[in-house]
């Protein structure tokens, strides 16, 4: 492989991890607080409907990025509703959400838009496009510092760079704050922090909203940043990859993004690898690349979930003691 062959699956790799990030990082929050969310497809989805439309419409990317926070808000509201306040199956409220949000996607886009379910191309206004990182043209030809400033860091747009930032920003929340330290202990513990005199429920409504609003960059990215326009399921299973890197990574933030990029190089490598011949095998079958971070996502989850260890209350709805 060439440099700039390199380069491009590198780039690649960031840009395909990145929902990833969004999505593993907003189940981290909730699960974090003991709320199990298997439905970051669903909100995932809702999002990148949402935003793509609102965008259409307005031919704002920012106003695309509103809409679509605001209704992955919702959806997480409606999980804590069925999961914190009613204390219902988390499990099946989080699967009820992706059924909702798949369909709801294509009725609505095929009654506005009458494109099948689609929504109409994006201009670049209603898009986030790359930016150019200051210097980017002047050390492009440096050895090393050129190819990962100029080629890698710089012609990424906002969502990109938003994902890789909230990394520390989350390890920094959960271990070096006090909101941290009472999410990490409500997930663990809920006992505990209620005798503290501390809301389980407002701490783990606080940790639905948080995966709201990053499950809504993700699926705004899908759509109007990564893509011009929402297509049916664009989704495409990455809300259950991003869990599968959460439970590789045993909820933690920077081996998140490790797992995350992992998903993505896969992902990456798989679309190279469509149109180019192996030595003695030839040209690998199309469908058996495309599965191939899916295959990956079943054997981490057959291999490291007995091994990880998530949050001792998970998916147990708190009941206060009288």
């Amino acid at each position: 492989m060439d440099t700039l062959g390199l380069l491009n699956l590198l780039d690649s790799t960031i840009r395909l991890s990145t929902p990833l990030l969004f999505a593993a990082l907003a189940g981290l929050y909730s699960e974090r607080s003991g709320v199990f969310d298997i439905g970051l497809e669903g909100k995932m989805l809702a999002a990148a409907f949402a935003s793509a439309a609102v965008a259409a419409l307005s031919q704002n990317a920012f106003a695309g990025l509103a809409a679509g926070i605001g209704v992955a808000v919702v959806f997480s509201l409606v999980h804590g509703l069925a999961s914190i306040t009613y204390r219902g199956n988390q499990i099946v409220s989080g699967v009820a959400l992706n059924f909702i949000a798949s369909g709801l996607t294509i009725i609505l886009g095929a009654a506005w838009f009458g494109q099948g379910g689609n929504t109409p191309t994006l201009s670049q206004s209603g898009r986030f496009l790359d930016i150019a990182l200051p210097g980017a043209e002047a050390v492009k030809d440096v050895p090393v510092l050129g190819f990962l400033y100029s080629g890698l860091l710089s012609g990424q747009n906002l969502l990109v760079y938003l994902a890789f930032l909230a990394v520390p920003f989350t390890w920094w929340v959960l271990y070096r704050t006090r909101f941290g330290l009472r999410l990490r202990a409500v997930g663990e513990n809920p006992g505990a922090v209620d005798t503290a005199g501390i809301s389980v429920t407002w701490l783990r409504y606080r940790a639905v909203i948080i995966c709201g609003v990053l499950t809504g960059m993700a699926g705004t990215y899908l759509a109007i940043a990564q893509s011009a326009g929402f297509a049916r399921e664009m989704t495409a299973g990455r809300g259950y990859i991003a869990l599968a890197a959460l439970i590789f990574a045993n909820w933690k933030p920077v081996p998140v993004m490790f797992a995350c990029l992992l998903f993505g190089f896969l992902d990456a490598a798989s679309i190279r690898l469509q149109t180019t011949e192996l030595p003695l095998v030839g040209q690998i079958p199309p469908q058996l690349v495309q599965a191939l971070p899916y295959i990956l996502t079943v054997i981490l989850l057959a291999g490291f979930v007995g091994k990880s260890h998530p949050p001792k209350a998970g998916g147990v709805p708190y009941v206060k003691e009288r």
